[in-house]
């Protein structure tokens, strides 16, 4: 079931006519309107300096569009990696943290060697559900942030009286021009026409707002090369690996499910393995230029995919016009209020929701529901890596747990001498027990037959389950013979060892 429309459009098409260059290159120029703010925030979140923040998300945009596995997706600085940076910083500092980066960086690069982005789909709809619904949450509930002001104290305290209601008025415009304005005109996004249009009302009024500004200057040179300033030592290596674990698992993960999310939404099939590359590429490069690493985005990425923006070059615009900002435009760029971002991001959270899951009740297995909301709620309250792990693990012992429940022995025919069984479902661990509790050994005749045609064992459990109750028709004077082992069955019970009880001869293959 597709996220919201689906497309036929192939992912990265090489050709672009005129309108979709004007689209790709309008929505990168949205987007990194967009990020601003986000990577400023991040940045200070880890306690380094905002161009750090900035030129993540130049480096990682940049090399993510033009060698990742899924075009129009967007990568940079994130919140899921700022909070866990945040200790490294505090007590090692930031060259600690450029180190890190780049074993992060290696770690995904790893990843993708081994072929393991194909992982993801392990991952369950439920979770998948859960994960864009968290999120969802998350970007709307962290652009509250932006309503606070820090007093003399240090205190962070909610705005009140005028300014706050300019800053509500001006969100309120924002999403206004961006659900009314493709009724009048497409010529613009409707996004970068509402950034646009607030803009230039409080400057053209002279209207005191917060800015991009009061979060901090953007304005710089080009990143520059220089080896993490840490002693390459064993001693180093212990304190950024378990880190860079971290910020490794988490930024595969949030991409990866990002990618998958915009698979969904277009209708088209990314590469997984590509993308994991990619990203530890992006990664090593930018913790030796002085970045703060990151992965992928989906408020931003939400943003390129709604404007129609599937090329590379959308991405790549986005780099471009992040690194014109720092360079050039940065007295132009600190002037655009809060409000319009601000505004920009409570949209992209009410369309990344899928409102659609409320209708799953009472239509889906409870389970499943449970499990989409314990992983929202996770992901609200701990953070992504977290809550899909949980999510996955939920998935897989409600799955045993209904699989279990499917073994049925069912009698054949029965003689004065001789009994037979059907065995149906499939033996493994969780299902042992249910197994072994179907069979009589001391009421059943002097001989027995065990049909597995429409049975699968899969696991060590399985074969020490139909070796236990062999054992146990031993004990009662009973002989045992199984029938339509399936050759896979078969090897599998060969390969733990001698057969014990049971014969080889009586193990005769059904195909």
């Amino acid at each position: 079931m597709p996220l919201t429309r689906p497309s036929t459009r192939q992912p990265g098409a090489s050709r672009l006519s005129a309108r979709e260059l004007k689209t790709n290159l309008f929505s990168g120029l949205t987007v990194a309107l967009a990020m601003v703010p986000e990577a400023i925030a991040f940045a200070l979140v880890a306690q380094v300096s905002p161009l750090t923040g900035l030129y993540a998300a130049i480096l990682v945009s940049l090399i993510t569009s033009a060698f990742g596995g899924r075009p129009g997706m967007i990568s940079g600085a994130t919140g899921a990696l700022a909070v866990v940076m945040v200790a490294l910083v505090v007590e090692h500092g930031v060259q600690y943290l450029f180190a890190t980066v780049v074993l992060m960086g290696l770690l995904q690069l790893a990843f993708a060697a081994a072929k393991l982005g194909k992982l993801i789909r392990m991952v369950p709809h439920p979770v998948m559900l859960g994960f864009v619904n968290g999120l969802a949450i998350v970007i709307f509930l962290a652009q509250f942030e932006h309503f606070k002001v820090t007093g003399a104290d240090g205190t962070r305290d909610w705005m009140s009286g005028l300014p706050l209601f300019l800053m509500l008025g001006l969100t309120a415009l924002t999403v206004a021009i961006i659900y009314l304005a493709p009724k009048l005109t497409r010529a613009l996004p409707a996004t970068l026409l509402a950034i646009l249009s607030v803009s230039a009302l409080t400057l053209g009024f002279d209207i005191d707002t917060r800015t991009v500004g009061d979060l901090g200057a953007i304005g710089g040179g080009l990143p520059s090369f220089a080896l993490p300033q840490v002693p390459w030592t064993l001693e180093t290596l212990g304190i950024i690996a378990p880190y860079a674990l971290i910020l490794a698992a988490i930024g595969l993960i949030e991409s990866l499910l990002t990618l998958n999310l915009i698979d969904d939404m277009t209708d088209t099939v990314g590469q997984p393995n590509r993308e994991c590359a990619a990203q530890g590429a992006a990664n090593v490069v930018t913790g030796f230029f002085g970045g703060m690493g990151g992965c992928a985005m989906i408020g931003q990425s939400m943003i390129n995919v709604g404007n129609g923006a599937l090329h590379r070059l959308s991405g790549l615009a986005t780099g471009g016009f992040l690194l014109a900002f720092v360079l050039f435009g940065s007295a132009l760029i600190e002037q655009i209020p809060l409000a319009a971002l601000i505004g920009v991001m409570f949209v992209v959270s009410e369309r990344t929701f899928e409102w659609s899951s409320f209708r799953l009740f009472g239509r889906v297995p409870p389970a499943d529901v449970l499990v989409g909301l314990l992983v929202a709620a996770v992901t609200v309250i701990a953070d992504l890596a977290v809550a899909v792990v949980v999510g996955v693990i939920l998935s897989a012992l409600v799955f045993a747990w209904q699989q279990a429940k499917q073994v049925r022995v069912r009698t054949l025919a029965a003689s004065e001498g001789h009994k037979a069984y059907a065995v149906e479902g499939t033996l493994f661990f969780a299902s042992t027990t249910a197994f072994a509790a179907q069979f009589t050994p001391r009421e059943d005749p002097p001989r027995v037959t065990l049909d597995f045609a429409g049975a699968r064992l899969m696991d060590h459990s399985a074969i020490e389950a139909v070796g236990a109750l062999i054992e146990r028709y031993r004990r009662a004077g009973v002989a045992v013979e199984l029938e339509n082992l399936s050759q896979s069955c078969e090897r599998l019970l060969r390969r733990a060892g001698p057969m014990g009880p049971m014969e080889p001869a009586a193990a005769s293959r059904g195909g």
